[in-house]
């Protein structure tokens, strides 16, 4: 099932700034708030849906890539994306700059913001950033990429809870467990309940009496993971794709960090790459020009063979449909662009050498300015138009 599309979802158009975004997802988010459609399966969706829209829509490089490549650019499989492996814990985050440092509902349904749910704080792990180089064939046919990843993970001795065992557990006495303390103050419009980050536990809701020997109660430790990568077919340079939870692992069981993946291309040793097309320049000489051939030329899925038409002259450009890059998210693909260059010899024999001067002679090897072909700019304006 594909998604919808980011603009429709939050009801903007595709020229809306900043302010216009971000005043559209608060409405969504106070509408379809959880705690406002307690048990409503539709709107925890609909909820859910306009925070992954403003996630891509807010911030400029994944716009931008959104507008370019739609949902795939910022996504690199259905496991992992710019928005798509959101969960409740990465929306509540967002609060806090959309409504100005705190959960909307906190003051009337007792939720938790920014970074904690009902309460509980939920720690999250940092982000990490690696650099997967793809040659041009690669980027072509889409490739799986096994990397292997130095990160921080789950310490093996507590399994990430940062004790020494469970029985130095303990539910924190102030919060009960709840992670967060009520206040309720006496105003002229009545009683007022606010709700804060339980100050002994830090919002964890438990209380460690013995650390881990091992990580000294951080829950984490330097390992590494072997991560598969599947790169979709038509990325390009600079582009980035992320995987949620990949990243570093977060202190006592929180929500890790996405893995940050920046494509590089590897040059090809003849081929070039002009956005979906690929530049091949072939060389030729004047004799083949002039009678006419039959050459290999290299292509991304192997070689080709290509006729050589006679009387071709220096900047011709043959066009092999098809044979170029896939665009991202489309069945559509740029061609393969062979510019005929004509090779001309630095030396000849003197044998050579009488011979070519017989040829200058005869009036088929004159210029003739009323005849002459297209320019090669000519030719390159005509081809796009």
């Amino acid at each position: 099932m594909s998604k919808r599309d980011y603009y429709d979802i939050l009801g903007v158009a595709r020229s809306a700034d900043e302010k216009e975004i971000k005043s559209a997802y608060r409405k969504l988010a106070i509408k379809y708030h959880p705690d406002k459609n307690p048990g409503d399966h539709e709107a925890e969706e609909k909820f859910k849906e306009a925070a992954e829209a403003y996630d891509i829509l807010s911030n400029s490089q994944k716009r931008q890539r959104y507008d370019q490549f739609g949902h795939a650019g910022n996504s690199a499989s259905g496991g992992y994306g710019g928005g798509g492996g959101m969960n409740m814990d990465d929306i509540f985050s967002q609060f806090g700059d959309i409504f100005g440092g705190g959960h909307p509902f906190e003051s009337f349904f007792g939720g938790g913001g920014g970074g904690q749910r009902g309460g509980r704080r939920v720690a999250r792990g940092s982000n990490l950033r690696i650099k997967v180089k793809l040659t041009l064939e690669e980027i072509a046919k889409g490739v799986e990429k096994k990397v292997k990843v130095n990160k921080q993970v789950s310490c093996h001795s507590c399994e990430g809870t940062g004790a020494k065992d469970k029985s130095s557990f303990h539910t924190c006495k102030t919060c009960g467990g709840s992670g967060s303390v009520r206040r309720v103050t006496n105003t002229i419009l009545g009683q007022m309940q606010t709700t804060s980050t339980c100050p002994t536990c830090n919002g964890e809701g438990v209380e460690i009496t013995a650390k881990c020997t091992t990580c000294r109660g951080e829950g984490l430790e330097r390992g590494e993971e072997t991560i598969a990568i599947n790169i979709p077919a038509g990325v390009s340079e600079g582009m980035q794709l992320s995987m949620s939870g990949k990243g570093n692992a977060a202190p006592r069981g929180g929500i890790p960090g996405d893995l940050i993946i920046l494509i590089e291309e590897v040059p090809h040793e003849s081929l070039k790459r002009d956005g979906l097309n690929v530049i091949y320049d072939l060389y030729i000489n004047f004799v083949d020009a002039t009678l006419g051939t039959s050459v290999e030329v290299p292509t991304i899925d192997g070689k080709a063979k290509i006729k050589i038409e006679p009387g071709t002259q220096g900047g011709k450009i043959l066009r092999l449909k098809g044979k170029g890059i896939p665009e991202v998210n489309s069945y559509h693909k740029g061609d393969q662009l062979v510019y005929v260059n004509i090779w001309t010899p630095k030396a000849v024999s003197n044998e050579e050498k009488e011979l070519l001067n017989k040829l200058k002679e005869s009036p088929n090897f004159k210029p003739q300015p009323g005849k002459s072909e297209k320019s090669f700019f000519e030719r390159i304006k005509e081809y796009f138009e």
